[in-house]
């Protein structure tokens, strides 16, 4: 299936020290599938604050810089929060499969948050694939994005 996110730009990811193993390792996975990435921090395991990395993959994505945005720490809790402060993006945290599907299909997320500390490493890969994968339906998902904004 064709992503509906333009990858000719590269994919903006972020963590704090809880998800940099697996930021790590899905960059380096990633590049191996032949995408552009832009790392955005953390840049090693020491305690850091979330929402130092959270707020440049938000601007980048806002921006248009980037195709969409992968942000990891422990329950992903604190860089959602922080990255839907941003007035057009549109995260979501997924720890399922079928999370990871549907906020893509039915809120067409623009950044997806992952527990780095409650999912397995190949778990957070199939996310990632699946969110990538999956177009947004628009329709009467469209009507309620638009609901979302606070202007």
């Amino acid at each position: 299936m064709a992503s509906s996110f333009d990858l000719s730009k590269p994919i903006a990811i972020g963590s704090d020290h809880a998800g940099f193993e697996y930021k790590t390792a899905l960059i380096k996975w990633l590049n191996e599938k032949g995408y552009q990435v832009s790392d955005m921090g953390a840049y090693a395991d020491a305690s850091v604050d979330y929402p130092d990395y959270a707020h440049p993959v938000a601007i980048a994505t806002e921006k248009g810089e980037v195709a969409f945005g992968i942000l990891l720490c422990g329950s992903a809790n604190g860089v959602c929060i922080t990255a839907n402060k941003h007035q057009d993006i549109r995260a979501g945290l997924a720890f399922e499969l079928e999370v990871a599907k549907l906020i893509r299909q039915h809120n067409n997320a623009n950044v997806i948050c992952i527990p780095a500390r409650f999912v397995a490493l190949e778990y957070a890969k199939q996310m990632l694939e699946i969110f990538i994968e999956t177009p947004f339906e628009g329709g009467r998902h469209q009507t309620r994005v638009n609901k979302i904004a606070c202007n």
